[in-house]
């Protein structure tokens, strides 16, 4: 019982400086100082928090495999290491069993566990919206983005869309008050239909912590709910050509009211219709100029 007693008078600091340290952490730290989150803790999407958790969760379960793979590494190099008066090599052990056991068993473990979590996180990330509050295309192509707001009706009729430029590089980097702006409303459900018009794309939104490929031939879809207000920038993550680092974009998270608005404008600027016809149109135009090169 002493014991016993002594060993939760020692393990009492260790949790008090545990918590100390914890709360002195700002919600970035606490996430793995990934994007998207504030102060506030409240996150970008929501899937955010679910990422994040998967991010920082491995890298405690993987420091803690180091710190115990060094310290028995640190331990053998100094209770092993060459006396005084020793020459030759040290007595040689072999065919430990329950050494080879747990070194085979525990990896095997920490394998299957991270491989469980990973898709059951996947597996709620590629869950599409079936009915969602908003539908998007959204165009990739050398180098800027289209986004279409799609209509109710199935032939798109009454969609509206905005169609983009590359960023325009400037002596500080580029310059994003002219790239191509997604709106977003908050607080409910997005689902982007993902497409490309000429080589492979990938659509991200640093602040979401995800992103996917855009293919030539196959449709690739993200559904998702942003929950936060603000204005977020987008990218391509795929290397796709020679102005690549140009391929730039803003989020725009929105109110509904200021999401209906901007779609009025859309309208009120005659961008109506379905810019899939567009899309197709450039390609045979593209393929056209290639070929007579």
């Amino acid at each position: 019982m002493p014991s016993k007693r002594r060993l939760r008078w020692a393990a009492l600091p260790l949790g008090i400086a545990s918590v100390a340290l914890l709360s002195g952490c700002t919600t970035t730290q606490l996430h793995g100082f990934l994007p998207g989150f504030v102060d506030d803790g409240t996150p970008a999407t929501n899937h955010t928090d679910m990422v994040a958790g998967l991010w920082v969760n491995s890298w405690i379960v993987l420091l803690a495999v180091g710190v115990i793979t060094w310290g028995l590494m640190l331990w053998s190099v100094i209770a092993y290491r060459r006396r005084r008066g020793q020459s030759g090599l040290p007595v040689q052990l072999r065919y430990n069993m329950p050494v080879e056991i747990f070194y085979t068993i525990v990896p095997l473990i920490l394998v299957v566990g991270f491989f469980a979590f990973t898709a059951r996180d996947q597996n709620t990330l590629e869950t599409q919206y079936d009915d969602p509050d908003v539908s998007i295309t959204a165009y990739g192509k050398q180098w800027a983005w289209d986004f279409q707001y799609n209509g109710e009706e199935e032939d798109n009729s009454d969609a509206v869309y905005s169609m983009g430029v590359q960023a325009i590089a400037t002596s500080d980097g580029y310059d994003l008050d002219d790239v191509p702006t997604l709106y977003l409303p908050v607080n409910k459900t997005v689902k982007i239909d993902l497409r490309s018009r000429d080589v492979i794309h990938s659509f991200w939104i640093i602040d979401f912590l995800y992103k996917k490929d855009m293919y030539i031939g196959r449709d690739n879809e993200w559904s998702f709910m942003p929950t936060r207000e603000g204005t977020y920038e987008g990218k391509c993550a795929e290397l796709c050509g020679e102005y690549h680092s140009a391929m730039l974009f803003n989020v725009k998270v929105v109110s509904e009211a200021e999401y209906e608005d901007y779609l009025d404008s859309l309208r009120r600027a005659g961008d109506v219709g379905d810019i899939s016809d567009l899309s197709r149109l450039q390609n045979l135009t593209t393929t056209g100029t290639e070929g007579n090169e």
